[in-house]
């Protein structure tokens, strides 16, 4: 089993930048990748980045590319989601992913809200 809390949503104008936080416990040896979905009301959740945690390789989303960078810190147990440029589009709630094997786990979510 492994948990996920993230942390770090609000209200944010647009034009500027917030950085989630998502803290893992529990099986993390089994975790190979970790990253950050999205969902927009009346929306189907979106992939925004993606972290494999053995070699760092990440991906993102298009419409996110060079404002979003995901991050991880291994002492920590924490992988970052870095939001700059944010537009009126990016308001969602956004949870923070787990993969081990063939399971997925997902966080509570976070709610980022944008003002413009």
């Amino acid at each position: 089993q492994v948990q996920l809390v993230e942390s770090g949503g609000g209200l944010v104008q647009a034009g500027g930048s917030l950085r989630l936080s998502c803290a893992a416990s529990g099986s993390l040896s089994r975790i190979s990748s970790m990253g950050w979905e999205r969902q927009a009301p009346g929306k189907q959740r979106e992939l925004v980045a993606r972290i494999i945690l053995g070699g760092g390789t990440t991906n993102y989303a298009g419409s996110v590319k060079g404002r979003f960078t995901i991050s991880r810190d291994n002492a920590k147990n924490t992988v970052y989601l870095q939001m700059n440029s944010l537009k009126p589009e990016d308001a969602a709630v956004y949870y923070c992913s787990a993969l081990t094997g063939g399971n997925y786990y997902w966080g509570p979510g976070t709610r980022v809200t944008i003002s413009s």
